[in-house]
């Protein structure tokens, strides 16, 4: 006969607390032993590609917020380049008027810094979905990365909290990325 298996498990009577288990085994999760969907090799080439990203990523947004301040707020462009609308002078770098146009011929600088972030956070995400899918860890933190490319500032302080959240996890778990 088969015996039924109590609903409750033992908590382990070694002192702690948590119930985390045995050394190196994350807390809440007793007798489940970690694994990792990559090597640490792929895991520390994905943390970098993050990183790099991150910073990238964060870095393009305080500039696109700041442009968005100078155009709504001030009604500037950045341009780059051209002549000046009335006086035909050479422009070179700086703010202009956008309505009427203030600058003939020259790059629009605040429109690269929308189409560079706007593909920039898609690269973003795509490093973000592969650092979350080798580490396995739940969906609401892979929500939590993507928020950290149009949330001002939060990309830096995500990037350093999991940054040390996967290192933790690989020195606790050495075990863990061996799959081949």
């Amino acid at each position: 006969m088969i015996e039924p298996k109590p609903a409750m498990q033992a908590q382990p009577s070694d002192g702690n607390a948590q119930g985390a288990g045995p050394k190196g085994a994350v807390p809440g999760k007793t007798g489940r032993k970690r694994r990792f969907g990559g090597t640490e090799a792929q895991i520390r080439a994905a943390l970098k590609f993050y990183k790099v990203l991150a910073y990238l990523t964060g870095t393009m947004l305080l500039l696109l917020c700041a442009e968005l301040i100078a155009r709504y707020a001030f009604g500037q462009y950045l341009f780059a380049g051209g002549s000046n609308a009335i006086t035909g002078q050479a422009f070179g770098l700086g703010f202009a008027d956008a309505e009427p146009q203030g600058v003939v011929g020259g790059v629009n600088v605040s429109v690269a810094v929308l189409i560079v972030h706007g593909w920039m956070y898609v690269v973003y995400l795509m490093s973000n979905f592969r650092l979350w899918s080798l580490m396995r860890w739940p969906f609401a933190k892979l929500i939590l990365l993507a928020l950290g490319g149009v949330i001002p500032f939060l990309s830096f302080i995500v990037e350093k909290k999991f940054h040390a959240e996967v290192e933790a996890e690989l020195a606790a778990n050495p075990q863990a990325p061996q799959r081949y």
